[in-house]
């Protein structure tokens, strides 16, 4: 007996995307773990990190675009596989936190 994959492409957005996205009222959410959310994150951001993400799809708002950040981008990508898979219209946020602070655009510090 077999058994069947099944890949789902993730949507990944640049840093000027992903800032209009967050403008046009797009939740950001944010999977990497508490010490580096508190070190420094977007503003305005939420905070659940990747390994919670699952058991806490029910209290994300279902409707709005979900920008998934973290570091880099990679752990964000499985984050927003997951929430495509649940029916979340989610995205990537290519470069991440660093990308988004390498473009000159402020962090907000502090915990959730």
């Amino acid at each position: 007996m077999g058994y069947q994959v099944r890949w789902i492409m993730v949507r990944e957005v640049d840093i000027e995307a992903f800032a209009a996205a967050r403008r046009e009222g797009a939740l950001v959410l944010d999977v990497r773990e508490a010490f580096e959310f508190a070190a420094g994150h977007v503003p305005g951001a939420r905070w659940v990190p990747l390994g919670m993400l699952a058991g806490n799809l029910a209290a994300l708002p279902f409707g709005p675009a979900v920008m998934v950040i973290c570091a880099s981008g990679n752990r964000s990508r499985i984050g927003a596989e997951l929430l495509t898979r649940a029916g979340f219209e989610a995205a990537s946020v290519r470069g991440g936190t660093i990308a988004w602070s390498l473009s000159g655009r402020d962090l907000a510090a502090g915990t959730a």
